[in-house]
Formats: C-alpha cells, structure tokens, sequence
C-alpha cells in the first residue's frame, strides 16, 4: 500500500488532546508497519505563527491552506473546547468546501464539525460531535443527522467522532479499516485504550439538567422523585405531589422538558445508579432496588438499552480511583 498522507487542521484555541490523539494514533501505527506503507501527517492552519492550544501548549503548522492546495489522503479538522460563536473566516471555509474533491477521507474531531457545518459538508449526513453541543451541532445546521450518543461516525467520505479522546476511536477506525483489526489492536496497547469502546458518549453526558425556574412546578416534581428516587412514582402521584392535574402536568413536563414524566423518572435513576456504581462497591441488586429498578435484570436491561454497556461494565470501566 502507498504512504497514506494525513492532515490535521488546527487554529487558535484548539482543544491539544483533538490534535495529539489522532497523530499518536498513526504515529504509533508506524512501528507495525513497512516504511512504503506508513502515515505521514502535517499540521495545517491559516498561518505558520506560533498558535496556543486551550491548555497552553504552543503548535505550529507545516503548511498553510494556501500551501494545502494539493490533495491528502485523510484531512481532519480539530476542534476547540466549546463550539465556534461565529462563521470561520471566509477563506478557511473555502478550503474545507473542496475536501471531497481533494481528499479520500475527510472529517471532524470534537467541535471541528461546525466547520464542515459551515462548509455544507454535513447536509444529510450522519455525524457527531462532543456530547455537550450535539443538540447546538442540530440546532445550527438542522440538514445534519446528528448521532450524539456515538464516540465516532462515518458516513461515506466523512468521519466524525466525538471530544477530545475520542479522536483516539476515530484514528484506531481509520487504522483498522486501512490495516486490519490486529495492528488496530496493537497500536491501542501501546496507547493504553481499548481497541473499540463499548458503549456511547451517553456513559459521559448527565441525563439531567436542572430546570431554569427552581420554584416552577417541574422542578418541584424533579425534587420530589429524586428524594425518593427508589419509591413509586405514577403520573397520579407526581400530580398530586404539585396539586396539578394528570393531563395538565403530561402537556406541561413534555413542553417544559421535551420528554415525558415516565422518561425523567427513569433517566433519574440512571444517573443515581450511576453515581452509585462509580462510588461504592454495593452489590449490584442492592443498586438496582436503591435507584427503583425493582431487580438487578431491570437495571441491567435498562442500562444496555440507554448505555450500551451493563452495570457491570460501567462500573469496570468507570470507577473513581480509591484514595490511597
């Protein structure tokens, strides 16, 4: 197989993790494979002056878009901790509107996405983004197929993954679909990860939100299931609890919070198992009649539906680390 060249676009303020997870990826790729076959991979900005991460770091670019005119085999855009306020400059959105001629694989990590957005590369394309601006991601360019629960996703050409480290998933994806599952799994030993995470961004993002007014009925009703998260809740006794009628308080909860009362009450106790699971070794029917699952089966049953991944799995993976 040729060299495969790969371009990460960086600018100021770019999140470093975004930047280094996918070089390490095909840096590490490189020790397992022949020198005609390996990675080569150039930084790409508006400018060569020295840019600062969000943590700091200083980067510099190899080349800038005017000198990126050529094509790449996999183009990249990093993104930043929070999302673009405004339209990038006229001239980087130019440059990332030719990828698909100019590239075989392009794409996004993390809040890089909203560049491709502005771009029009997103239009009915199934995509990601960190679990915390999927909903703006959707709400800015709503031709998009915004997937918020997966760590990465590609839609033909484009690929696009969540934040952060999960620009590591999406340059293990690349590596696997290029060179196999078992190089794939080699350079994520050398990484320390996984080779292929189970489970989506929904084990990192909180369910719930607090409501804008404490005092309004909702949050009121919020309270109450979540002092008693192990008790039973029914649409007549939420009603009652906030001295609102059945179908006045269904309108309202759905209006105020876009899901149903049954669906709060379960993603409350989500979030309780949860906390649970990562901060104390309890049995796991112990969790599950604690948080109101009624059964170790329930919670397990309702975890691999929202979660991908069993309680089990989820407390493995995510357990706080044990004072020493």
């Amino acid at each position: 197989m040729p060299v495969q060249t790969v371009a990460i676009v960086v600018h100021e303020g770019v999140q470093a993790l975004d930047v280094a997870g996918p070089l390490d990826v095909f840096s590490e790729a490189n020790s397992f494979l022949d020198s005609a076959d390996r990675y080569e991979t150039v930084l790409v900005a508006a400018h060569r002056n020295p840019l600062r991460a969000s943590n700091g770091i200083g980067l510099v670019a190899d080349l800038t878009f005017e000198e990126a005119a050529g094509s790449f085999d996999i183009v990249l855009v990093a993104g930043a901790p929070t999302p673009p306020e405004a339209e990038p400059a006229p001239y980087f959105v130019q440059w990332a509107k030719e990828l698909p001629r100019r590239s075989s694989v392009y794409g996004s990590i993390c809040t890089g996405a909203f560049v491709l957005g502005y771009a029009g590369l997103l239009d009915d394309r199934r995509v990601t983004t960190h679990w915390q601006d999927a909903q703006a991601l959707a709400a800015r360019f709503p031709k998009a197929k915004v997937e918020p629960d997966l760590i990465y996703v590609r839609d033909g050409q484009l690929i696009t993954s969540a934040g952060v480290t999960a620009g590591i998933d999406l340059g293990l994806a690349l590596v696997r679909q290029r060179h196999g599952a078992e190089t794939a799994l080699k350079v994520a030993k050398r990484l320390v990860v996984v080779a292929q995470r189970q489970g989506g961004q929904s084990q990192f993002s909180p369910y719930l939100t607090a409501p804008s007014d404490p005092g309004a009925p909702i949050a009121r009703i919020q309270d109450h299931v979540m002092a008693d998260i192990a008790g039973r809740h029914t649409l007549d006794s939420l009603a009652a609890a906030v001295g609102m009628s059945t179908r006045n308080l269904a309108r309202h909860f759905v209006r105020e919070t876009g899901i149903t009362p049954h669906e709060f009450i379960e993603r409350a106790r989500v979030d309780a198992a949860r906390m649970m699971l990562e901060g104390s070794d309890r049995p796991l029917k112990a969790v599950a009649f604690d948080c109101g699952f009624g059964s170790a089966d329930r919670m397990r049953i309702v975890f691999s539906t929202r979660l991908r991944v069993t309680p089990a799995q989820y407390r493995a993976s995510f357990r706080r680390a044990e004072p020493a």
